[in-house]
């Protein structure tokens, strides 16, 4: 009955939320033809009115996709710097583009390559006053370790997909592939709860986004 609520609560936000601009609305037709993973409505909503109050000047994305969520923050933040990293050949030539018609490339800075390998590149834009985690969930520990390091001091991280489609409390996994990330992903957050250095609080929006903020 919970998991039923939430849904319809979930459903009803995403109504309300305003509608995106025509470059937008093309930007989730095609993730959705695609398949290309993409922040859900209320959680990319979340995510940009805790920048906004936040006011972040530079911004580290690990993950650009198809640069819809990198797009959104420049569109939502015009003073910020965006730098994102993004390995995929297609996603990485399809986010350029729509950078561009956008007209956003001085404020996107798109870094080709894994993002466990590019640290070098990235550090030259550092530090960041918010860094956004969404890429490989299986390495979502290590983008932290290695990445945190060039927060700025007031900085706040930003994790998304840690609750996996509310799979992270489902104990009845069949498929071996999903059990284990499952598994990976709720590690990373027992991990990040309780870190030494970080209050961290996951909100249940979206896929499940969680902020944590230097101690």
């Amino acid at each position: 009955m919970k998991r039923a609520m939430h849904g319809e609560i979930e459903q009803y936000i995403e109504q309300m939320i305003p509608k995106r601009t025509e470059l937008f609305q093309q930007m989730e037709k095609l993730a959705q033809q695609q398949q290309v993973p993409i922040m859900e409505p209320t959680g990319i909503e979340a995510l940009l009115q805790i920048l906004r109050i936040q006011k972040p000047t530079s911004i580290l994305e690990v993950g650009a996709a198809i640069g819809y969520s990198a797009l959104r923050m420049a569109d939502a933040l015009p003073n910020a710097t965006i730098v994102t990293i993004e390995r995929d050949e297609e996603r990485y030539s399809q986010a350029e583009s729509f950078f561009e018609q956008a007209g956003k490339q001085d404020q996107i800075y798109l870094i080709k390559g894994d993002a466990l390998e590019v640290e070098a590149e990235v550090k030259r834009f550092a530090p960041f006053d918010a860094i956004f985690i969404d890429a490989a969930k299986g390495q979502y520990k290590r983008f932290f370790e290695m990445y945190s390091s060039y927060l700025s001091k007031d900085g706040i991280m930003i994790t998304d997909n840690v609750l996996f489609k509310g799979l992270v409390c489902d104990p009845h996994i069949e498929n071996r592939r999903i059990r284990s990330l499952v598994r990976k992903i709720h590690e990373f957050n027992e991990w990040l709860m309780g870190h030494s250095q970080y209050d961290t609080v996951i909100l249940p929006v979206g896929d499940g986004v969680a902020i944590s903020k230097k101690r």
